[in-house]
């Protein structure tokens, strides 16, 4: 009986440091890809670049100029339903999380591990949230590769916790890009 107790301590001592260990490199990974982000207050303020129009005198539309087809939509003037649709689409978990869906996470990266253990050289699953998304439009590169993807989950919590989730929803459905060098939900219309 006391060997088994020694054993349990062992065991329950290995646990421990495990977790110190990993909290520790969980912090440093932070610490360390949480430096030089890029600084996202500017987004508070946004104001894209949008479609200039050109109208004849009997009000008709005679041409657009624009490098990226938008008209900016305020969030109120959003439909409910496309905002669900959106965010039943990309992140249902929107209004419930801190900008990063842990859950998504998990699935992916298995799905990812998965996928490598049976040679299957498939492209990683999504498991970004709007907010991510967010981030990733307007700071980064569309590039796969693990540090941008750190960077990315920061940036959106950090986000999350200064922003509310209707401005970031708001930048969102007015930067996406849906074909046809046109951005956002209402240059489509």
């Amino acid at each position: 009986m006391k060997y088994l107790w020694y054993g349990f301590l062992g065991l329950f001592s290995l646990g421990f440091l495990g977790a110190v260990v990993a909290i520790g490199g969980f912090i440093y990974i932070l610490n360390f890809y949480g430096q030089d982000l890029p600084d996202y207050s500017e987004l508070r303020n946004y104001e894209p670049p949008i479609v200039t129009r050109l109208y004849a005198g009997d009000g008709r539309l005679m041409a657009e100029f624009a490098q990226e087809r938008r008209v900016f939509v305020p969030i109120e003037f959003i439909p409910e339903r496309m905002k669900q649709a959106f965010i039943a689409v990309e992140d249902k978990n929107f209004y419930t999380h801190s900008g990063v869906d842990l859950v998504a996470i998990a699935r992916a990266g298995s799905k990812h591990i998965v996928n490598k253990f049976l040679g299957k050289n498939r492209r990683p699953q999504g498991a970004s949230t709007i907010t991510q998304q967010v981030a990733k439009n307007f700071f980064f590169s569309n590039e796969v590769d693990y540090e941008r993807k750190i960077k990315e989950i920061i940036l959106a919590y950090r986000m999350t916790k200064t922003m509310s989730k209707d401005h970031i929803l708001e930048l969102y459905l007015n930067q996406i890009l849906l074909g046809g060098r046109a951005y956002g939900v209402a240059a489509r219309c």
